[in-house]
Order: C-alpha cells, then structure tokens, then sequence
C-alpha cells in the first residue's frame, strides 16, 4: 500500500511540475542565446547576420511544426528610405500559423532584426529583440502541443528598428478581414528589469482586455504594471513605439508586453550576460498565461 501511495504521489509530483513549466526555459535561453550570438551581426535588415537569424527562426519553427502561412515562411518586402528605393526583398518576414478551433485570429508578434555592427562593435540586442523573438518560438511550441481555441498567426517581423517596416508591410498586405484579426500580442524587450516591472500597454483603448487578463496570477518576485498608452498618465507613450503601432493602426485591438528603457539600450553592451534569466522566465510564463486567457475569453 505504501508502495502503491508512494507512485501515485511521484506521478502527481510530475503532473505538478509539468504543469508548472509550460514550456523549456533551456531550450528558451539557448533560443535567445544563437540569436544575440556575435554570429548574427546585430540582425540588421539586409544584411548576412539578418540572413542567418531568419534561417534560424525558419528551422525552429519547422522543428515545432508550424506551418507557415502563405506558400512558405517568408514574407519578403521593399523598403523605401529618404535616400532612395533598396533591393527588392529587402526586408523579410517571418509568418507562421497554428490553426485552432475558431477562425477568428489572433497575431502574436516580436521583431527579430536589431541595428548591426557600428564602428566595429556589434549591438547584439540581446533585450532588444532576441528576447522576445525567443518567446514567440516557446509559445509556438507550446500552442502547437496545447490546440488554441483562436486561429494563431506568428509574426516574426523584420525591419522594426528602421520605421515598423516590417509590421506595416503585413497589415497592408494581408487581407485583414479574411484573416479575421481580432487581436495583436506583441512582445519586445522582455528580459530584462532591475525592479522587476513588466509592463502591458494598449488596455485603455480597449478596457474589455484588462478586464480579461484579471485572474492573471503574476509571479511572486514580478509587478506587473498597466500603462504607457495614456496621455493623461504623465508617462511615456509607447503607442507608436514598436509593431503593435500597425495594428493600432487599423483599428485593431493590441497588447504590448515591455520593460522600461535600461543603459543597455541600442548599445553593444545589450548582450545575453545582461539577461535577467529568473525575469525572463516569468516574463515569458505571464504572457503566456495572459494569451490563455485570451483565447478562451474573446469572441466566445
């Protein structure tokens, strides 16, 4: 009997755990890790380190199974800068999708490319945005183990450090009715707080998310704060300040999950020693959970 007691208490000891870690944080830090590698160069748009990162981001999601969404994984695009029109192509996309049970969509976002090599240092970007690109491939895997309820589109935009070009791309191109689009999660710059803040903006213009993401259960050593989206506020407005802006755009609601601005922003010194590997995993795990609910609390 004892015997007996002492299996069935292991297996829900297991079950416990499993249910815990909803994804690997080491195969989650070495995702992040290959990305702000000395390798890539920064992933600057059009450039050989950006060419790399996007092979590697394609070779994970085909590891995870994630069918990409239009004929294959890549969304290439033209970027016109001040100084004329660059190659065709310039700029790629990454798009995947995980089909649920509901055709109704919702995008989840991180822009992979970052600002390249300046003056013979390289701006690894490991914060800026090797941690959130990260997160979107674990929460790819994990959507693809867990059937979603909604459609998910996973977007790995490029050319974000240079205008949102990436982002702006997809929503003119895509046809946004079709698709459904009820919703845009995006992360960037996740990894990382020296008092442990991770915020979400985008709730005031649309209340009825807030009042969704309110069973949340945020880590013991996490604050996680609500704001940067309102004038009135007296703080920053991160609105216009990442791919979510192109959402917000067309009048689609948005979440943006993010840290305040750190020393280590847009210079060489963002590196993956910086990385707050504990904040990571709870960033990771909260929006997470915060998708969870989502999906089973929109359009029902």
């Amino acid at each position: 009997m004892n015997r007996i007691v002492a299996v069935a208490g292991l297996v829900l000891w297991v079950a416990i755990c499993q249910a815990q870690h909803l994804y690997s944080t080491d195969r989650l830090f070495q995702d992040l890790k290959i990305l702000a590698a000395d390798s890539m160069e920064g992933r600057k748009t059009s450039t050989p380190g950006n060419f790399k990162a996007r092979n590697f981001l394609i070779s994970r999601l085909k590891d995870i199974q994630v069918k990409p969404l239009l004929n294959n994984y890549e969304q290439p695009f033209t970027i016109t800068r001040q100084f004329g029109m660059l190659q065709s192509g310039d700029g790629v996309n990454i798009l995947g999708v995980i089909d649920g049970q509901r055709k109704e969509t919702i995008v989840i976002s991180a822009h992979y490319d970052h600002v390249g090599v300046m003056r013979q240092n390289i701006y690894n970007g490991a914060d800026d945005n090797a941690s959130g690109a990260a997160a979107l491939l674990a929460i790819a895997d994990y959507f693809k183990r867990h059937k979603p309820r909604h459609r998910l589109i996973l977007a790995f935009f490029d050319a974000e450090e240079i205008g949102l070009k990436g982002s702006e791309h997809f929503v003119r191109s895509v046809d946004l009715a079709a698709e459904k689009i009820v919703l845009n999660i995006n992360m960037d710059m996740i990894s990382r707080s020296e008092i442990g803040e991770l915020y979400i903006c985008g709730t005031s213009f649309t209340p009825s998310l807030r009042q969704a993401l309110a069973p949340l259960k945020v880590p013991e050593k996490m604050l996680l704060r609500y704001g940067h989206d309102d004038p009135a506020s007296g703080r920053n407005d991160w609105t216009n300040q990442s791919d979510h802006y192109n959402f917000h755009r067309q009048r689609i609601p948005f979440l943006y999950f993010g840290v305040e601005d750190h020393p280590d922003y847009h210079q060489p010194t963002d590196t993956v020693e910086k990385i707050d590997l504990d904040f990571y995993k709870d960033s990771v795990e909260t929006i997470l959970q915060a998708i969870q609910l989502l999906d089973n609390s929109l359009t029902k």
